[in-house]
């Protein structure tokens, strides 16, 4: 159990914050970035539930698994944060390949049902549709800044933090290119449910939209 019995501790006033073991840490540092857009990514998905609260468009099934990677996206955050060490002190906190598998499980079980994609998809619909559409960015951003960090610190475990920082944990950041697909996959649905016909947006070329264009 978490307690936290203040919010504000002046720790950070000057710039600097500290890392799950505990090291210091510059608040532009790029695993200090990750792990914040992941937090950003996980507001996005709570958002995304608050809509659906009052419009109802994700089956029961989806709900849950939403609440499920919310938690997760805690444990995706609090492994970018924490880097890897030969023989901590203490049980770390990471990603296992148990929540990828089940993320590409349920790209497969709410995916099935989707008609095939004809052409790019529009951000937009309804507006859980078009939130989970944010949440699919978002999350494709953190994961950027994720492999900033790894190209920084790499992804090997340190001997000895003193001399040298811990990589980051790689599968924390499959576990976020997971998860946008499957945010994609769950825009498409609540896009697909929200109406008798969908809600989904083809993206039309140029050409398309205007075939007059290029003609004399």
């Amino acid at each position: 159990m978490v307690i936290l019995s203040k919010i504000y501790t002046r720790t950070g006033d000057h710039g600097s914050t500290r890392l799950v073991d505990n090291s210091v840490a510059a608040k532009s540092d790029l695993r200090v970035e990750a792990y914040g857009l992941v937090d950003q990514a996980n507001a996005n998905i709570g958002l995304a539930l608050a809509l659906d609260s009052t419009t109802h468009v994700l089956i029961d099934e989806v709900r849950e698994a939403l609440g499920i990677v919310q938690n997760e996206l805690f444990d995706v955050g609090a492994d970018l944060a924490n880097p890897l060490v030969a023989n901590p002190k203490w049980e770390p906190l990471r990603t296992v390949q148990e929540s990828v598998d089940r993320l590409e499980q349920w790209c497969d079980d709410f995916g099935d049902d989707l008609p095939t994609i004809k052409s790019f998809i529009l951000p937009g619909g309804n507006p859980v549709g078009a939130q989970l559409h944010v949440c699919r960015t978002a999350v494709r951003t953190a994961e950027r800044a994720a492999w900033k960090a790894a190209d920084a610190y790499g992804t090997d475990v340190s001997d000895d933090p003193e001399k040298t920082p811990g990589g980051v944990n790689q599968l924390a950041i499959t576990y976020l290119n997971r998860l946008s697909d499957l945010l994609f996959i769950l825009s498409r649905a609540a896009n697909k449910a929200g109406q008798d016909s969908s809600d989904e947006v083809l993206w039309l070329p140029g050409g398309e939209r205007n075939p007059n264009a290029h003609k004399e």
